[in-house]
């Protein structure tokens, strides 16, 4: 007997082709919802895409303008995954292109709610898979792995238009590991994190990440140097810098050559009594190593006077996304007890030719949401 096996597959596949496309035909055509209801109850994937655009059922329901059919396609957990169409928008792009804020609103809260789930559901294997299945797919080279990224070779130097550009190398592409054009960031992050301190005079800093070395040289730039300035950077090629720039050198500062994860419970951090600072900012990680070291910031904070705050790009080039991360962060600090606030800052001025040269955009949005994180008592204004 003939397998039939395949034609069958195949069958099943038209079929539910054939039902997909009924259901966005249908809601482009602005049926009544109880007509697109039937449609899904017959088993019409809201999952789908048609080849001519890319659309799926959420896109469509997002051009409607239409809350109460939106959240119909994204019942039952159904919003797993926040899909791009052809021109790589989702469909909180849409709403947000249409100022449908009640829709986009919608969507935005689904995908924080499938995050945390997914993130609830994980917590007992690896806190990394919840990020990777919703917002980005596995990503094994330097851009997405610190093992990866830790043997990979850096290289520093200035660009065409004389920006400071530290840059890696993947599969003949250049990624910007820091790029100097986040010098204003770095500038507002370094006075609202200093400004006022109530140790102004004797700060303890602790810094993850070094980078191009913006942030650290703004620390120790202040009026008052910190007393105690202590930078974790893991990757050979950045200390190799650091020692060519005297960093090693300089008073008050030391370094500890790893991962934060290395050193985070030991007395070479902890030891030091509290920071009344902390700045992160770590390449590769994704945002589950970032949540984890959300969980020790009440050790290493040195009391409700401190504040501590992170460099804000996970999903920064799609405004759902960017939305998504940032209230999962500011949910998931606050279950340590540390509120945030949060601060625009206009960075369409950056967005000049040039600014990327070769390099990959990580930073495509026009507007970069610093966090200003304090313990929960402090009564605050920055």
């Amino acid at each position: 007997m003939a397998d039939l096996s395949g034609v069958v597959a195949d069958a099943e596949i038209q079929a539910l082709s054939s039902l997909g496309d009924h259901l966005i035909e249908s809601i482009i055509a602005d049926e009544p919802l109880e007509v697109i209801k039937g449609i899904i109850d017959s088993d019409a994937p809201v999952w789908y895409q048609n080849v001519a655009e890319g659309m799926s059922p959420l896109h469509a329901a997002a051009y409607m303008q239409n809350a109460e059919l939106n959240t119909c396609t994204m019942e039952d957990g159904l919003f797993t995954n926040p899909i791009v169409d052809n021109l790589k928008n989702t469909a909180g792009d849409i709403a947000l292109s249409l100022n449908d804020s009640e829709t986009y609103d919608i969507i935005r809260n689904a995908g924080i709610r499938a995050e945390l789930l997914l993130s609830l559901l994980s917590s007992k294997a690896s806190i990394e898979s919840s990020s990777s299945l919703i917002l980005k797919e596995t990503d094994s080279s330097a851009t997405g792995s610190t093992d990866a990224f830790l043997s990979s070779k850096l290289a520093y130097s200035k660009d065409s238009f004389g920006q400071d550009i530290c840059l890696l190398r993947v599969g003949g592409e250049e990624v910007g590991v820091m790029m100097g054009w986040e010098q204003g960031i770095m500038e507002d992050t370094v006075q609202r994190l200093c400004k006022g301190h109530p140790n102004a005079q004797k700060l303890k800093v602790l810094n993850v990440g070094f980078g191009l070395g913006i942030i650290d040289s703004l620390f120790q730039s202040l009026h008052v140097r910190p007393t105690e300035h202590v930078i974790i950077e893991p990757h050979p090629d950045v200390l190799q810098h650091m020692k060519e720039r005297g960093w090693y050198e300089k008073p008050g500062v030391k370094i500890l050559e790893g991962k934060w994860q290395d050193f985070v419970a030991s007395d070479s951090v902890l030891g030091v009594g509290g920071f009344d600072v902390i700045y992160t900012d770590t390449f590769s990680e994704d945002y589950g190593e970032l949540q984890q070291f959300f969980e020790h910031l009440p050790d290493l904070l040195a009391g409700p006077e401190s504040r501590f705050s992170f460099f804000n790009g996970l999903g920064a080039t799609n405004p759902l996304f960017y939305d998504v991360y940032t209230h999962i962060a500011e949910l998931h600090l606050a279950g340590v007890g540390i509120d945030v606030q949060w601060f625009d800052i206009d960075v369409t001025f950056d967005m000049k030719e040039g600014r990327w040269g070769d390099s990959r955009k990580y930073f495509s949005l026009p507007l970069y949401r610093l966090p200003i994180g304090s313990m929960r008592s402090m009564q605050a204004g920055f």
